[in-house]
């Protein structure tokens, strides 16, 4: 009789165990749909409708689900958002132990969590979206050229300038925090506008924080109101600001322009029917970079390698959705974007070496490191 209730209880211990296990791991991968991820991001989430929601979209997308419908969240896949930095080691290893088949994270600030936690999890396969330098066997890095695809929307809002008559254009260029991969954003727009305007003015500006749109939103009424008739904005959530301040500014028959950055944001700029604030917006698809990720896990073939997406392979674009753009303008830029495509367009990617360039401002705010 005892020996039947230690077995019994033996039992029933296991099966606590099993499924606690179970509670703390990732939902299961089911081979006919794909591997388990998760996506980290910083405060400004995949509501950013910008960068994070980019990589949130390929995933889903990668499960055929949509962003409005995401069927398979919490099953396949899920997404953490950390407040603050101090909270990026505590998610990758809260992730890391629950034994996700790919974990994903947005951005350069990333960067130095995930060279520490990666260390302590060698079987874990880790994507990162924007870096090149962190060491890792288990980690796939995935960069763009960014300087590309803002090349192209300088050359449109210099073009969309000079159809408009406009004297003396001024273009601003409004950045999240500096560094290395913002500068590709700056140089590029700013080679783009100089290559249809030589004599441009331009201005910059950097709010220190992707998520503060009212600090772009006051800058943007600033330029325009002295003059300044398209601002590019690479800042997460802060360029939501421009957008906004654009919206309001067209609305009341002004002629200024906001340029979307990595998703288009032509519907954000909407302010009239038919009518949007965005004349362009430079796409950085994210979502490919997602994609690519849980594409390699699927078929085996993940490496810890760094792969870049350029315009070649259509990581990197330009939005045409803006009626105001114009057929003619569209054509003019899209033989631009063959020309970077052949290698006949050469565009430098640092302020270093921008500033080398005949006519380049030197007295930008942009930073290498």
């Amino acid at each position: 009789m005892k020996k039947a209730l230690i077995a019994v209880l033996v039992a029933a211990l296991a099966f606590v165990v099993v499924s606690c296990a179970k509670k703390e791991a990732a939902p299961a991968a089911d081979a006919a749909k794909g591997p388990t991820v998760r996506l980290l991001t910083d405060a400004t989430g995949i509501d950013d409708k910008s960068f994070n929601a980019a990589a949130w979209r390929g995933i889903v997308a990668f499960y055929g689900d949509s962003v409005e419908s995401p069927a398979n969240k919490g099953k396949l896949y899920d997404v953490v958002t950390a407040q603050t930095q101090d909270l990026y080691v505590p998610n990758l290893k809260q992730a890391s132990d629950e034994k996700y088949d790919l974990i994903i994270v947005t951005g350069f600030t990333w960067a130095d969590a995930l060279g520490e936690v990666a260390k302590l999890y060698p079987d874990q396969k880790y994507m990162i979206v924007d870096v090149d330098w962190v060491a890792g066997a288990n980690i796939m890095q995935v960069t763009f050229s960014e300087h590309e695809g803002s090349y192209l929307v300088g050359v449109a809002a210099a073009l969309k300038a000079k159809a408009d008559g406009i004297a003396k254009p001024k273009f601003g260029f409004i950045g999240g925090v500096p560094g290395a991969v913002i500068t590709k954003f700056e140089v590029g727009y700013v080679q783009g506008i100089k290559s249809i305007l030589p004599n441009a003015e331009i201005v910059d500006y950097y709010a220190n924080d992707w998520g503060k749109p009212e600090l772009a939103k006051a800058q943007a009424k600033n330029w325009y109101d002295s003059g300044v008739y398209a601002i590019f904005s690479a800042a997460g959530g802060t360029g939501n600001g421009t957008i906004a301040q654009a919206k309001e500014y067209r609305s009341q028959g002004k002629n200024v322009w906001a340029i979307g950055v990595d998703s288009d944001q032509y519907e954000d700029g909407i302010y009239a029917d038919g009518k949007s604030a965005v004349l362009t917006s430079m796409l950085k698809r994210v979502e490919t970079a997602s994609k690519l990720a849980l594409e390699a896990v699927k078929g085996g073939a993940f490496k810890a390698e760094v792969v870049t997406l350029d315009t070649k392979v259509e990581g990197i674009g330009y939005s045409t959705k803006n009626p105001d753009l114009g057929a003619d303008l569209v054509s003019q830029i899209d033989a631009v974007k063959a020309k970077i495509i052949s290698g006949e367009v050469k565009i430098v990617a640092t302020y270093k070496d921008a500033k080398a360039l005949p006519g380049f401002p030197k007295n930008l705010q942009a930073k290498d490191e």
